[in-house]
């Protein structure tokens, strides 16, 4: 049978959701505590990989077994096996055509920045930090321009494997809850380092380095090395996934709450 889970980590504690040779990726960890619960091997395939130092409020992964379990033993048991900054939420059966990473319809990210002159110390590690104080209205419409079809290769890594730098942006959007800035993000999928480069040169925009328009003007251009640099992974949350709704799939959206 293929089983869905939905997993929530804290990347600090990873070197990303891959598996490593140092067996210090999410996968690795994931795959052994269900193993310890499938009674042999598990080989799990994600909607998506984040980098080191990147969280999951909500990452969907599936596994396929012939181990039949109560779905409370691959949430409960597998968790018995976890250290603590990884959790399983759930677990649904799915069908054998679905996929985590190919049946997805987009996905969703949130970049959450600590603005203050003094770096957080409680927070350390799950948000971002500006020392600035940076202009909500500016980077509310320099995010606008990033809405549609648009080929993002000025927020793309110089090393980026996709077949195209070509995405279509739903979400794009920055709000404030004190002194708490959140950029959200919804895309068919995202390129690597995507979202930390469009941070990187929307913060630019909010202290005034970069104009709304030199942002459009960036986004255009579709050359990295104009950009302004890659913002720090720390406040970066990959929130959810999405799927039709026939794979009748447990909640698989989330927001960071503080």
């Amino acid at each position: 049978m293929k089983i869905a889970i939905g997993v929530e980590y804290h990347g600090g504690w990873f070197q990303g959701w891959q598996s490593q040779p140092n067996r210090q990726g999410v996968q690795d960890h994931l795959e052994a505590a269900l193993a310890q619960i499938a009674g042999t091997q598990v080989r799990l395939h994600a909607a998506g990989r984040t980098d080191a130092g990147v969280h999951a409020l909500m990452q969907v992964a599936h596994f396929e077994t012939t181990a039949a379990r109560p779905l409370q033993a691959w949430v409960r048991g597998t968790n018995a096996h976890l250290p603590p900054w990884v959790r399983v939420r759930w677990a649904h059966p799915v069908a054998d055509d679905f996929h985590a990473r190919f049946s997805a319809r987009a996905r969703s990210y949130q970049y959450v920045l600590y603005n203050h002159a003094v770096a957080p110390a409680t927070q350390h590690g799950r948000v971002g930090w500006y020392h600035r104080p940076l202009l909500l209205p500016f980077m509310q419409q320099a995010a606008a321009c990033l809405l549609g079809e648009h080929d993002f290769s000025a927020f793309r890594a110089s090393e980026c494997q996709a077949k195209t730098p070509v995405r279509t942006m739903v979400t794009a959007d920055v709000s404030q809850q004190g002194l708490f800035f959140i950029f959200s993000f919804k895309a068919n999928a995202f390129l690597q380092h995507q979202i930390r480069n469009m941070v990187g040169a929307l913060v630019y925009v909010g202290q005034e380095k970069l104009s709304v328009e030199g942002f459009a003007d960036l986004l255009q251009q579709q050359n990295r090395t104009l950009s302004p640099p890659t913002f720090m992974p720390d406040g970066l949350y990959f929130t959810g996934v999405q799927y039709d709704a026939h794979w009748q799939l447990p909640d698989c959206d989330q927001s960071w709450q503080g």
